[in-house]
């Protein structure tokens, strides 16, 4: 299910162009327009979740998909040796911005904390 609105699942539907670095059957995983760190990719699922707060039980393994995909980004990127971050925001006071749950993967630098 998707929401003809969401600029992420137009994303997925190949309505608006994006730099796609993988996909599967459940995910799709695209840089960011406006990355963080030399490497800022985001991982969404194919089908539409708002956010965290919408997620149910039965989409455990969808969740768990996404952190796959994430691991076999950052090592695709070069990123497993040296370190990356991966972030879910949920709600504006998060930063998130898009409402559909994305996982972003970033790295190819030190990463401070707190993030801020």
């Amino acid at each position: 299910m998707s929401n003809g609105a969401c600029l992420f699942c137009r994303i997925v539907a190949g309505e608006i162009p994006a730099k796609v670095v993988r996909q599967d059957e459940e995910t799709v995983a695209f840089r960011d327009i406006n990355p963080q760190a030399p490497v800022h990719v985001l991982v969404v699922p194919r089908r539409h979740i708002a956010s965290v707060n919408a997620l149910a039980a039965a989409d455990a393994a969808l969740v768990g998909a996404l952190f796959l995909a994430a691991r076999e980004i950052a090592a695709a990127e070069g990123l497993a040796d040296a370190g990356y971050r991966l972030v879910m925001n949920t709600g504006p006071d998060a930063g998130q911005s898009v409402d559909h749950i994305h996982l972003h993967v970033l790295g190819g630098r030190h990463l401070g904390w707190p993030p801020g």
